[in-house]
């Protein structure tokens, strides 16, 4: 009975230590991502399968609550737009931008209701505006108010998220709504909506790939994310080249009627760019404005929160 036993704790352990993660070397990356964005772009270009290492997906609403699961390496990477890694440097949170691709600033917009009287942006004053906090469309209102005279304070800002922002407007109790695609052409095509103000001249346009200290610091997570970021960037070139393509994979993954998903595409795809000295200071100036208007508090070294080491790979 004792050889048995002994065999059977021995061949316990043994098989315990195959299925560990940790002994048998195997890397696994945690990846954040928003409904119908990285995942569903990597399958569609056919740069999913044969990814060299297995991937966690985690699903979020926004971006800043991607950037605190990051931070706090419950996720080690992550897709959001231009803002939430303002915010989450103004926290101090451990994570750094690792890439970049700029997308068209026309689909980042001021929107209004259909039947609204509103015309300018300078006609926003003392109206509501639905915005979730801390995402693109957050910096998108602020730089849209100043360049028309105003700041948040001559606003009121109800924070939502993007599918509760949507049916106050159509239910008209905001004035407006701040957004980005596909929701801007949701909103045109399904409810009606017109564009009030739009990117051009006050976005930059930039979205990133934010990773987290904890598996920067890591060499296993480290070559991971490289191979993700790489394949990432032949993914989003595919996209712009296979826009019918894109298109019926997007509506497929979200639920998106085609012809929302066709328009949104057709606005064209964001494009990987080099996280160099203008993407830093294009960063640093929209935080910059974030401090000026009081909504952060005190001001953000932004390059602080930019590692480059993966440029040579992605060039």
């Amino acid at each position: 009975m004792s050889k048995l036993l002994s065999a059977l704790v021995v061949a316990v352990l043994v098989s315990a230590g195959c299925g560990s993660a940790s002994s048998s070397g195997e890397v696994v990356l945690k990846v954040g991502d928003q409904k119908g964005n990285v995942k569903t772009l990597l399958t569609a270009a056919g740069l999913l399968e044969d990814f060299p290492h297995r991937i966690e997906w985690s699903t979020f609403t926004s971006g800043p609550p991607l950037l605190e699961a990051a931070s706090a390496g419950a996720i080690d990477i992550g897709a959001v737009g231009n803002t939430p890694p303002i915010f989450a440097a103004a926290a101090n949170a451990r994570i750094a931008v690792v890439y970049s691709a700029k997308g068209n600033v026309e689909s980042d917009v001021i929107l209004v209701p259909d039947g609204s009287p509103l015309s300018s942006v300078a006609e926003l004053r003392g109206k509501s505006i639905a915005v979730a906090k801390g995402s693109s469309a957050h910096g998108q209102v602020l730089t849209t108010l100043s360049a028309a005279g105003l700041s948040t304070k001559d606003v009121t800002l109800n924070f939502l998220q993007p599918s509760d922002a949507y049916a106050a407007l159509r239910q008209k109790r905001v004035d407006a709504w701040a957004v980005w695609d596909p929701y801007t052409s949701q909103a045109l095509l399904e409810s009606g909506a017109r564009v009030l103000a739009d990117g051009r001249g006050t976005a930059n346009g930039y979205t990133f790939q934010v990773a987290g200290k904890a598996a920067l610091d890591d060499p296993g997570k480290t070559g991971a994310i490289r191979e993700l970021l790489i394949r990432v960037a032949k993914a989003q070139r595919w996209a712009d080249s296979h826009r019918e393509e894109w298109a019926t994979a997007w509506a497929a993954e979200t639920g998106l009627k085609p012809e929302v998903a066709r328009a949104a595409v057709e606005r064209g795809a964001d494009l990987p760019v080099k996280l160099d000295d203008a993407v830093i200071a294009s960063e640093q100036q929209l935080a910059d404005a974030f401090s000026a208007d009081g909504t952060l508090p005190g001001e953000v070294d932004f390059e602080k929160f930019v590692d480059t080491r993966f440029q040579g790979e992605l060039s």
